[in-house]
């Protein structure tokens, strides 16, 4: 159980001992930065609950079968409509909730995103909640604990998931993925996410590139720095991604030097005139230009 999850190790041990003792309350709510393993967990844990054998997590079961194939019908995840949870869908997910288990005891459902459920989804779900039937267990995931309504999470089992260690990380992508990550400071840049390190382990490259173009800012000359910074130019469907990597760097060398905190208020109005559809090339060159003359 659990066993390919990297980390909250607690939190593991709490889940599995509530099944142990047939003791899981009817409503969770996991909480913590994206990328931690919440979803994994919580698909684990359901998989555990309606497990038909005493031992619950017997991989043999119809329903631990039909749960790996995607097929089990006391199963079910809810996924935000756009970019947020609709009261349509908590008015929907109410209505099979009233609905018995067909091949377990009991019925599970996991909410993802749920911290971007509008006020009135919130409310809507409450009612649920308040008197949820005895067959049921739903787990909410998010990363904002500040966006639920303190009814809600007054009524759910809060459990905060801690952030993945950088050396589980390093050992995980080496591993599993035979990479090596050499820079500290990208390795930083995952924020304890291995969601975010699996994304960023395939531009290391192009992190890299960005890391030289900075620390190259006091020892070239302006047209030296447009120069190397083509990987920059050709980034524009990245270029979140980008400038937030830039401002990694930048509080990382800000912490030596107090000289490149401005830095991170330059690359913060590119991005507010990149918002505002300014043009992208003209944008960049102001921002390279700036960060030189700070620099120098």
């Amino acid at each position: 159980m659990f066993n390919n999850i990297l980390g909250n190790d607690r939190i593991k041990e709490l889940l599995i001992n509530s099944i142990k003792m047939n003791k899981t309350s009817h409503s969770y709510l996991f909480v913590g930065t994206e990328g931690i393993g919440k979803t994994l967990i919580a698909k684990e844990f359901a998989k555990m609950i309606l497990c038909s054998d005493e031992n619950k997590y017997c991989n043999k079961c119809k329903s631990c079968i039909e749960f790996d194939t995607n097929n089990n019908p006391d199963f079910k995840i809810i996924e935000p409509d756009g970019n947020s949870l609709k009261i349509e869908q908590i008015r929907e997910f109410q209505s099979k909730v009233a609905e018995k288990p067909i091949i377990s005891n009991k019925k599970v459902y996991i909410i993802k995103d749920s911290d971007k459920m509008t006020q009135e989804a919130q409310n809507c779900l409450l009612k649920t909640l308040e008197e949820p039937p005895g067959y049921v267990v739903i787990i909410l995931i998010g990363s904002n604990e500040n966006a639920f309504l303190s009814t809600i999470k007054s009524r759910c089992m809060i459990l905060h998931f801690d952030k993945i260690s950088n050396e589980e990380i390093e050992k995980y992508l080496e591993e599993n993925h035979q990479i090596k990550i050499n820079s500290k400071i990208m390795i930083d840049a995952f924020q304890g996410s291995i969601g975010k390190a699996l994304q960023l382990k395939e531009k290391q490259e192009e992190y890299e590139r960005i890391e030289e173009i900075i620390y190259n800012l006091e020892n070239k000359d302006k047209i030296d720095i447009l120069n190397m910074s083509e990987i920059i130019y050709k980034s524009k469907d990245d270029k979140q991604e980008i400038l937030d990597y830039m401002n990694v760097v930048f509080l990382n060398l800000a912490k030596k030097s107090s000289k490149y905190a401005n830095c991170i208020h330059i690359v913060e109005e590119t991005k507010k005139r990149l918002q505002s559809n300014a043009n992208y090339d003209m944008c960049i060159d102001n921002m390279l230009f700036s960060l030189w003359e700070q620099v120098n």
